[in-house]
Formats: C-alpha cells, structure tokens, sequence
C-alpha cells in the first residue's frame, strides 16, 4: 500500500518549478493511479485514447480534478502523466520508462 510519504514525494519531482494548486493536484491524481493502470497506457495514443484510458475526463475534454485554478486538457495531462510515469517507475523496480 502506498505511503503518505511516498504520495508526497510524487507530487512534488526533483527539479519542480514552482507548483500551483493544480499542478499539486493533478500529481496527487497520478500518484493515486495504480502501477498496472499506469503501464498499459501507450504514449502514440490520440488524446481521444488518452482520455477514453483514463476515464475521469468531462465532456468538455478538461480533466475532473477539485479545487483546481485552471483546466487541464488532454496535452497537459500527457505531459505530466509522462514525466510522473518516468519518476515513477525509475524508482520502482520492474517499471516502465517512455524513453
């Protein structure tokens, strides 16, 4: 199970600029996706796959995250699912990297 800790350090990466309240939430979001949910997602998706994958999308195509300053559409979500995903499973034996 994870840890307070762990969920912590996922949200905020080593070299982070400054986070605003959406970016905090939109890592927790990701640290909350389980391993195998994370490693059947595929990087040459459309962002309609994307989104469909995911399932927590509204039908205006902004990720359902509360208390956020701003919309995050499916091209911010990728990129930070990438970079998440890349810290995520470097430091998890047996992950998965896009690179």
């Amino acid at each position: 199970m994870e840890t307070t800790k762990q969920r912590v350090d996922l949200e905020h990466l080593p070299g982070d600029p400054p986070l605003d309240e959406t970016d905090v939430n939109l890592r927790g979001y990701l640290a909350g996706l389980s391993d195998d949910h994370l490693r059947r997602y595929d990087p040459a998706w459309t962002d309609e796959q994307v989104i469909a994958w995911d399932g927590n999308f509204r039908s205006d195509g902004a990720l359902m995250l509360v208390c956020c300053e701003r919309d995050i559409d499916a091209a911010a979500f990728r990129q930070a699912l990438e970079q998440h995903v890349q810290y995520r499973f470097s430091t998890n034996p047996g992950g998965r990297s896009f690179h």
